[in-house]
């Protein structure tokens, strides 16, 4: 071969590599995501994370291919904690259930009943308090792509239920593996049974339980009204949850890859928040028409409820929240709340 001959060939070789390197690895196998969730198969948040998946799996790098298991199909979310923790699973959207198992911190978020007053509440303590929250899960192996909250909770049980009172006749459900939580309702006289969210309706049919607090959109979900008619019309506490995968996954990801799935993922989170606090208002006029029993808070009964939380505030700080998250949710409230008031005069 004559040397020009040559020289072409060797400079058709370089022009060619960077080419092959790209369909190479525009032909990479998918990297797979195993995500886990409680949310049930068609509900709008199984969609909406449908829907990211489909964008995941145009990633650079050959993308990345999300296996969704909705429907609680991977146990509890303590479980789908676990899950994570053994490399079973990469992902999982879960609640503060999930959340606490992780980083304690995040129960400032929720639990803390009658303390948010509205859902404008819940955005500004969000605000202040998630990116610390998000280094804390971060420096224990997992990182948030997004946080998201269903609106408030309600009580739904079998008999009327108005005043505290009547919830200390009840036995109240309460997720398992929440010692203290469970000692802070006792603590004011309520008997709580802890069981899986699975066990719910089985529970209140058998007569294990007869009272439980969720979402109005849960309730619909699962047509909770046949075995718990009554609904007290107050703002328990906001039901908030995030979207997570575990830190050594995410690692593995170039950063424009890391970029492609953030985006996508905060969008779609923001989705699941507005479809999941719409759902919540809906379905409780749904539930009305389906027979369901609204029993409206009335200044009376609400100051009995404050009254009755404060007792509980002892064993609620440093015992089911940590007391400087605790100490932070109300300072911050307090500085919103007077900033507010000022603003209105």
């Amino acid at each position: 071969m004559k040397m020009k001959q040559l020289t072409q060939l060797v400079s058709l070789v370089l022009l060619a590599a960077p080419l092959l390197t790209a369909n190479r690895a525009a032909c990479a196998d998918p990297v797979k995501v195993r995500l886990a969730t409680l949310a049930p198969k068609g509900s709008s948040y199984a969609k909406h994370l449908q829907a990211m998946g489909d964008l995941w799996r145009q990633a650079p790098g050959g993308g990345v291919a999300l296996t969704i298991y909705p429907d609680g199909t991977m146990g509890s979310e303590a479980d789908m904690v676990r899950r994570m923790r053994l490399g079973q699973l990469q992902a999982a959207l879960v609640t503060t259930t999930g959340l606490t198992e992780i980083e304690p911190g995040v129960a400032g978020l929720q639990t803390m009943p009658k303390v948010y007053r509205n859902l404008e509440e819940v955005d500004y303590i969000g605000g202040k308090l998630q990116p610390m929250l998000e280094k804390r899960m971060e420096a224990k192996g997992f990182v948030v792509l997004f946080w998201s909250d269903t609106g408030f909770v309600r009580f739904f049980t079998k008999n009327p239920v108005l005043t505290p009172d009547d919830l200390r006749k009840t036995k109240l459900f309460v997720s398992a593996n929440r010692a203290p939580e469970l000692e802070a309702y006792r603590s004011v006289g309520v008997s709580p049974v802890p069981l899986e969210v699975a066990d719910i309706l089985p529970g209140l049919q058998t007569g294990l339980i007869d009272a439980v607090c969720v979402p109005p959109s849960f309730a619909l979900a699962i047509q909770l009204d046949a075995a718990a008619p009554h609904m007290l019309d107050m703002n328990w506490a906001p039901l908030v949850g995030a979207f997570i995968i575990n830190k050594k996954t995410w690692d593995a990801f170039s950063p424009a890859v890391q970029e492609t799935l953030r985006k996508s993922a905060q969008d779609a989170g923001k989705l699941i928040k507005a479809d999941g606090r719409r759902e919540n208002v809906e379905s409780v006029e749904a539930l009305r028409k389906r027979g369901l029993k609204i029993h409206p808070l009335t200044p009376e009964t609400d100051a009995e409820w404050i009254q009755t939380v404060e007792k509980a505030w002892p064993k609620i700080r440093g015992n089911v929240v940590p007391a400087d998250i605790y100490d932070a949710v109300l300072s911050e409230l307090k500085t919103f709340r007077a900033a507010k008031e000022g603003a209105a005069k």
